[in-house]
């Protein structure tokens, strides 16, 4: 069993920078893909980056060229590095890991984080 923990959020004004982080316990991380996904209230939860356990990282429009997935395996850690953030980036931030089938990320329903606020505001 594998549990996830995020940590990183908090208050940032607009055009600055967050690193979200999630930890996971347990010897499985490394051979799962990644995903960080992100939720507003009466909105679907979005998934904004993900990464396939061979290291290929996929985006979200939104988030490209702003935000970046990344992963240490021998910590069972993985990254959200948030630049340049938007009011709009204000939502709950959850980790997860899942799999990847014909080039779409599919999230295991019993590894997520609790989730992490982000708060873009001036």
């Amino acid at each position: 069993q594998v549990q996830l923990a995020e940590s990183g959020g908090g208050l940032v004004q607009p055009g600055g920078s967050l690193r979200l982080s999630c930890a996971a316990s347990g010897s499985i991380f490394s051979i799962y893909a990644k995903g960080w996904y992100r939720q507003v209230p009466g909105k679907q939860r979005e998934l904004v980056a993900a990464l396939t356990s061979g290291g290929i990282s996929n985006y979200a429009e939104s988030v490209k060229g702003r935000f970046t997935i990344s992963r240490d395996n021998a910590k069972n850690t993985m990254y959200l590095q948030m630049n340049s953030l938007r009011p709009e980036d204000t939502a709950v931030y959850y980790c997860s890991l899942g799999t990847y089938y014909y080039g779409t990320y599919y999230p295991r329903s019993d590894y997520w984080g609790q989730g992490t606020q982000v708060t873009v505001s001036s």
